[in-house]
């Protein structure tokens, strides 16, 4: 089992969901990068659970506690190193379902891959919680992209079939980008914040889970940067955000929505202003044959409805070759969108970073 992005930055996260611990080893960062860790701390605590019934129950303090690669405040050069120990785990929640395939879970494909070997409690390899080991490394990277003068930021698109208000294209500001990170839920139109938390509660309450969408964008970001075929930025991008588990699908610029224009429509048309190369609509998402246009990046990523819910299941048990019936237990997210944005924006800050080293 091989949890490596081999880019311009390496990344390597490790450790199961109820193991001793989880982590994440960043090679190639530059050397002499002054770390905020209380920034570190903020950016973390935003993929954290919440106590309002939109989350699981398992909270995690999820404090990094750095092995190699820092000292003196700054980054030495050598691997960044760190791990993040588990301390509020409840693995006899599994003991019922040791060989019982979870719907939409990888228990039945892993027992098969790895030879019956890997570790099935909350998920093991597979489960979100390695989630906390990513977004570690997009904090680290979205305090050297703004000294860079990049700004990244992301937010609920949607949840089930309610809507924030999306992004503009071509106007998105670095403050809008840093306010919607303090926000109990990250939406740009707050007043949907109480009608969102409903909405998941209502699911939770039901035993069942929502999907959504979660919309992120970056500004200042250089032209120029990517590199065609299979380095271009949305290739890069799209590799990390599918390291983010219930991840189904991402989208650039106008999307799929760009099926149903003409050329004609969808064509952005070039501009000068003052001595910069404009286009006066971005439906190209700010990358153009995998290089960054100097237009805001924007894209979006559709995430499946948490698959653990407490409904009765049908399944089968892969060790006897049985039909069987299946009621999971434990602390599971009935929507894991919230949680989710913090991740793509760490999936995006690594990928830029990851660009420009």
């Amino acid at each position: 089992m091989s949890s490596f992005y081999n880019g311009g930055l390496k990344l390597s996260i490790y450790g199961e969901s109820h193991g001793k611990g989880i982590g994440v080893v960043i090679d190639n960062l530059p050397a002499g990068e002054k770390l905020d860790f209380d920034e570190i701390s903020d950016f973390m605590q935003r993929r954290a659970a919440k106590t309002d019934g939109t989350s699981t129950y398992r909270v995690e303090p999820d404090r990094p506690e750095v092995l190699s690669g820092f000292y003196n405040g700054k980054t030495t050069g050598n691997p960044l190193s760190i791990v993040i120990y588990n301390k509020n785990q409840r693995s006899e929640d599994y003991k019922s379902v040791s060989y019982l395939a979870r719907p939409s879970h990888a228990d039945y494909t892993g027992y098969v891959r790895y030879n019956g070997a890997n570790d099935l409690r909350g998920g093991g390899h597979f489960s979100g919680r390695l989630t906390a080991g990513l977004v570690f490394a997009g904090a680290v990277c979205s305090q050297i992209l703004e000294r860079k003068g990049i700004v990244t930021g992301a937010h609920i698109y949607s949840i089930n079939k309610m809507k924030d208000k999306p992004f503009d294209p071509i106007n998105i500001t670095a403050e809008e980008l840093k306010q919607v990170r303090n926000r109990h839920l990250p939406l740009l139109d707050y007043s949907k914040n109480e009608e969102m938390i409903k909405l998941i509660n209502t699911a939770r309450e039901e035993l069942d889970s929502l999907g959504g969408i979660v919309e992120c964008a970056a500004v200042g970001v250089p032209v120029g940067i990517g590199s065609p075929i299979f380095d271009g930025l949305e290739n890069v991008i799209s590799q990390l955000v599918f390291g983010i588990p219930a991840v189904r699908g991402i989208e650039f610029g106008l999307g799929f929505d760009a099926t149903l224009l003409k050329g004609s429509q969808h064509n952005d048309e070039f501009y000068m202003d003052n001595a910069s190369v404009k286009t006066r609509t971005n439906n190209h998402g700010g990358i153009l044959g995998g290089i960054s246009s100097g237009m805001p990046i924007l894209f979006r990523v559709a995430f499946k409805p948490t698959a653990s819910i407490l409904l009765p299941q049908d399944t089968v048990d892969y060790v006897k070759k049985t039909d069987e019936k299946l009621e999971i237990k434990g602390r599971h997210d009935p929507c894991i969108v919230p949680r989710a944005v913090p991740c793509v924006e760490s999936a995006l800050n690594i990928a830029l970073l990851s660009a420009l080293v």
